[in-house]
Formats: structure tokens, C-alpha cells, sequence
């Protein structure tokens, strides 16, 4: 519950940013590094501007970029692996190698190696983001689906004539999901501490938009004066990452209890 409920109210934020938020992202309206007052509940920034404002925009570039990186990786993963599993052959070995040579890569040196060549704009780091993670997701759905691609009612499906895509997205796909949506919190949860690493390091999200992970770089210099300013949204990606992870447990716990119960029934 306290997972769900977190989540929850950081998607509510993300969603209600413009209504929630005092301030503009971008507008300066006090001191540098001005205590929290009532005018100002989380203090401001290095420039002057309303953290409050900024970490509500913020959770929406940071839940938005994350949650579309994981969506593609799940698309492009699951199904390329599931079709792996099914065809076999020429196809199979192909997918694998091609997974295998990307696996090879360390991620941070490949994403740092693209986003120097190309522009940080949002797109740009969603495609990063979710090829880097569907290669992950390949490995697993490709696992799981050929455990599943021996079992009796894909036998008997491939007996009737059913073509590949149905075999996938009827037959095995639906069986996969338990493992798949563990899976999916891990993604989520790494696409946010990959986009706030990036980000930190100058190859994220660009002004004036800004995600958690460049906030802590533009206060990190606080740090030394005592002023919290990048302990905040530091803070902020460890709740949800915390949140997420508790509520994808929940998820596969439940899961896994209802198929022992229909099991044991």
C-alpha cells in the first residue's frame, strides 16, 4: 500500500504539474539558494528559481521520458524475443547475436557515445534508453518463451495450423506475463537512475526543461555550503524507486499466489 499510494501521487504531480506548481520551471523568483519559507516550501535553486515548481516539472520530464523508454523496451523486447523462441533457426541466431554484441557494450559508454553525436532531446533519449533496456528484456521473454514453446498447448496449436503470430500473442505471450511484469518494474526503475545519471553528467534532459538527475547537477555545488537544494531531488528518485519496486513485488507475489490457488484447486 505504501508503494501503490507513493506511485500514485507522484503520477498525480507528473500529471497536475501546471496546476500544482507555483512557479514556472524556468522562472527566477528569489535569492540564490534561499532557504525554505513559506514563500518558498523547498527553498530555490542556483539561479533563484522555485524548487518546489521545479521538482513538479521535474517528476513529469522524469516519469514521462522513463515510463515511454520502458514501454518501447518492453515492445520491442518482449516481442522480438518471444519470436525468437517460436521461429528458431537462422532468425533466432541472428536476435541472439545481435542482443549478445549490444549486451557486450557497456550502456553508459553507449549512451554517452550517441548522445555526443546526437541531439538530448526527448525522443533521442527515449530510443536510447529503450533499446539499451530491450536488449534485457529480449534475454528474459526469449527464456521464458521457449520454456513455454514445448509445452502441450503450443503443440497443439501449432498442430491446428495456427500461424506464428498467433501462437505468440495468444498462446505464449499471456503465460509470460508473470515473469514479464516483474521484469517491467526493474525497467522502469533503471530507465529513471540511467535518464538522472545521464542527466547528471550533462547528457540528459537540457535546459530549460529538467529532469530530477540534472537538478542534482546544477545544486550539487550546495552540498559544501549545507544547502539541500540537491539533496531533494536525490531524495525524490530514491521514494520512487523505492515505490516502484515495492509495487511490482506486490504485483508478482499476487500473481504467483492466484496461479497457486487455481493450482491447488
Amino acid at each position: 500500500m505504501i508503494g501503490l499510494v507513493l506511485t500514485a501521487a507522484f503520477v498525480l504531480v507528473a500529471i497536475l504539474a501546471p496546476w500544482l506548481a507555483p512557479h514556472t520551471a524556468a522562472e527566477i523568483v528569489g535569492d540564490v539558494w534561499a532557504p525554505a519559507s513559506a514563500q518558498f516550501w523547498l527553498g530555490t535553486d542556483n539561479l533563484g528559481r522555485d524548487l518546489m515548481s521545479r521538482m513538479i516539472y521535474g517528476a513529469r520530464v522524469t516519469l514521462v521520458i522513463a515510463g515511454l523508454a520502458t514501454a518501447l523496451s518492453f515492445v520491442m523486447g518482449a516481442t522480438l524475443g518471444i519470436v525468437a523462441a517460436v521461429a528458431g533457426g537462422w532468425l533466432d541466431q541472428w536476435l541472439s547475436r545481435g542482443v549478445d554484441l549490444l549486451m557486450a557494450i557497456p550502456t553508459l559508454i553507449f549512451a554517452l557515445v550517441v548522445l555526443a553525436v546526437l541531439p538530448s532531446t526527448v525522443t533521442v533519449l527515449v530510443l536510447v534508453l529503450g533499446t539499451l533496456d530491450a536488449t534485457r528484456v529480449f534475454r528474459l521473454s526469449r527464456a521464458v518463451a521457449a520454456d513455454l514453446n514445448v509445452m502441450d498447448f503450443v503443440e497443439a496449436a501449432k498442430l491446428r495450423g495456427e500461424k506464428t503470430p498467433w501462437i505468440v500473442f495468444s498462446e505464449i505471450l499471456p503465460n509470460a506475463l508473470t515473469p514479464l511484469i516483474s521484469e517491467l518494474g526493474l525497467r522502469f526503475i533503471f530507465a529513471v537512475l540511467f535518464l538522472s545519471a545521464l542527466s547528471f553528467l550533462g547528457l540528459g534532459v537540457q535546459p530549460p526543461d529538467a529532469d530530477w538527475g540534472s537538478m542534482v547537477k546544477e545544486n550539487k555545488e550546495g552540498i559544501v555550503f549545507g544547502i539541500p537544494a540537491a539533496l531533494i531531488p536525490a531524495a525524490a528518485i530514491s521514494v520512487l524507486t523505492i515505490s516502484v519496486n515495492l509495487v511490482a513485488d506486490w504485483i508478482l507475489n499476487r500473481t504467483m499466489d492466484l496461479k497457486g490457488g487455481r493450482g491447488n484447486g
